[in-house]
């Protein structure tokens, strides 16, 4: 059978570190969860409870720019959180953020072009974007940086830039002053701005800042999967400029008719599910005060104080050069699930571990005794 070269794309390793940690249980094991970004908590109930009721009714197609009623929620949502008025034409519901990826890949880059990314950054980028023949271009970012990028690093000749806020591994976040200066650097370039802002909702001091606060001309990609608890339910949205609404409701039409409408009526009531939302927070937050407490003293010193999300990203250099038996190992011997770095990139990645603590806190406190009796034994 005849295969592309563009659809030989690497695999997302986790979901690799996953499936043995599947198999490992399978046979009996009891596994600690650290190296998926997935909550521990299901959907919000109200959110459960509108499904159900909606049950009752046909769900089927709906418009390809997903529910009106869902897309002024969530307009309603960047008033609330960032005091930005948004458009809700602008707002455009997808099958989960990877849906949104790919329409915005599609919308803004053609094959050949070239889009800087991150590292260490969220590897789906790069395949998606080589699944498309367009050219993923690193930008080695420095842990004084907190391992996000500043206009310097940004290489020359890039049609698009990628910025994540809070970052996956790192969990670190761009201010308001370091993101527009990003933005300004990027309308310099003619470089098109995708700004990835899944994980917002979830920090633990200042809160995370959008891209629309500082200009209007970017793609913003969100989801319901993260701050909402709601993985599995495959829903996520985008902001797009007004004159690229057309172009985008076209290729949602043909890629995907619509996102689920059972999803977007679920996530219609999440957006209402704000003290059950904040309680998760409370949760990740306590989670993080362990990680940060115990893992330098249990031999895991050198990371990057997460700002957001629910992962630390650990530098192992001083522990081994390759990080995927390293983590193998962790799995094996401590019976902890965690992630190695060459998820994240590339050029340094044998050399880092990531460690999720979205799990309940109970999850995190034996996953850290697990691996603190693992590291006295090494």
């Amino acid at each position: 059978m005849r295969k592309s070269s563009r659809g030989q794309v690497d695999p997302f390793i986790v979901m690799d570190v996953m499936e043995a940690a599947r198999i490992a249980e399978e046979n009996g094991r009891h596994i600690i969860h650290m190296e998926v970004g997935q909550p521990s908590v299901g959907a919000p109930q109200g959110a459960r409870e509108a499904l159900a009721r909606a049950l009752d009714q046909p769900l089927g197609y709906t418009v390809a720019l997903g529910l009106p009623e869902l897309r002024r929620g969530i307009a309603g949502l960047y008033r609330r959180w960032y005091g930005v008025d948004l458009d809700p034409a602008r707002v455009v519901v997808t099958p989960g953020s990877s849906g949104a990826f790919i329409l915005a890949f599609s919308a803004l880059f053609d094959a050949g072009d070239r889009v800087a990314l991150g590292e260490p950054g969220y590897p789906s980028y790069r395949q998606i974007l080589r699944a498309m023949s367009v050219e993923p271009v690193g930008m080695q970012t420095a842990a004084q940086n907190c391992y996000q990028p500043v206009p310097s690093d940004i290489p020359p000749d890039v049609q698009g830039i990628i910025l994540a806020s809070p970052g996956n591994p790192s969990g670190t976040m761009l201010d308001r002053e370091h993101l527009a200066a990003l933005a300004t650097a990027a309308a310099e370039r003619g470089a098109a701005l995708v700004s990835d802002e899944i994980y917002h909702g979830l920090s633990y001091g200042e809160r995370a800042v959008s891209a629309l606060e500082v200009t209007d001309d970017a793609l913003v990609i969100n989801s319901f999967s993260k701050y909402f608890g709601m993985t599995g339910w495959r829903i996520g949205w985008m902001v797009v400029p007004e004159d690229m609404i057309r172009t985008v409701e076209r290729l949602a039409q043909n890629m995907f008719i619509c996102p689920p409408h059972a999803s977007q009526v679920a996530a219609l009531a999440a957006l209402d599910c704000v003290d059950e939302a904040e309680a998760n927070l409370a949760v990740y937050a306590e989670n993080r005060r362990l990680m940060l407490e115990r893992l330098p003293a249990i031999g895991f010193d050198r990371i990057a104080p997460p700002d957001g999300a629910f992962y630390v990203y650990a530098d192992v250099s001083d522990l081994t050069d390759d990080s995927r038996a390293f983590a193998a190992e962790i799995l094996d011997r401590a019976g902890v699930a965690v992630t190695p770095g060459l998820d994240f990139d590339p050029v340094r990645g044998a050399r880092t571990l990531r460690f999720s603590y979205a799990r309940s806190t109970a999850d995190i406190a034996e996953g850290l005794d697990r691996l603190a009796r693992f590291m006295s034994q090494r």
